[in-house]
């Protein structure tokens, strides 16, 4: 996907890994809509069942959609309550899924999705096990996605990052983080998933073993 002048809707564009994407964006020439609880072009709130449409309406045409939002807790499983597997579903499966519809819903739908999962989506992890399911769900929601798209030439692109160097950790809604692994350096992920985008790769994984990208 040749990314001059194409109109890319970043959702979570005010967030680091976001910010950062939405610089990689505009620097290979693409117009970015930012789209976030504040501060953005586009207003949106994943976690309100009605903000996803409205945001798409908002935002208009457009011909690739990022999401970069997201929230995280950490806890033993059976520790965690209810409400915060709730909230981490609705922020990181129902809202977006629900603004993937919405986009796709418009008379010109984008030829390209990208969504940022997580290495846990493969590797669960303990005290993150509704974390971990979250993410899970958000990859195999796109992964059956990206088969249905298949005739309409949609870019499907599933992006699982392991713990980076954003900080995001330190804003868990519940609990304290367990001992995590090094954080990667963003700046190692972020122009990988451009190049990704350009070349309608179909996802970005994180080779534990190596400690290095592996783009399929």
């Amino acid at each position: 996907m040749d990314l001059t002048g194409k109109r890319i809707l970043v959702a979570g564009a005010t967030g680091a890994l976001g910010g950062a994407l939405s610089r990689e964006l505009r620097d290979a020439g693409a117009d970015v809509v930012s789209a976030g609880r504040r501060d953005c072009d586009v207003a949106l709130d994943l976690a309100d069942p009605a903000s996803p449409a409205a945001a798409a309406t908002a935002a208009g045409r457009i011909d690739g959609l990022l999401i970069a939002a997201g929230n995280v807790a950490f806890g033993a499983a059976e520790e965690t309550p209810d409400e915060i597997t709730r909230a981490l579903f609705d922020v990181n499966v129902l809202g977006p899924i629900a603004l993937i519809r919405a986009a796709l819903a418009q008379p010109e739908p984008p030829a390209a999705i990208v969504a940022i999962s997580a290495v846990v989506a493969d590797l669960p992890t303990a005290q993150m096990a509704s974390y971990s399911a979250a993410k899970a769900a958000l990859s195999a929601y796109l992964t059956a996605l990206r088969h249905e798209r298949r005739r309409a030439r949609t870019v499907v692109l599933d992006v699982r990052p392991p713990h980076l160097d954003t900080g995001f950790e330190t804003r868990a809604i519940a609990g304290e983080p367990p001992r995590l692994p090094e954080a990667v350096p963003a700046a190692e992920l972020v122009p990988r998933v451009i190049a990704a985008l350009r070349d309608e790769r179909r996802a970005i994984r994180w080779d534990l073993a190596n400690r290095r990208f592996e783009t399929a």
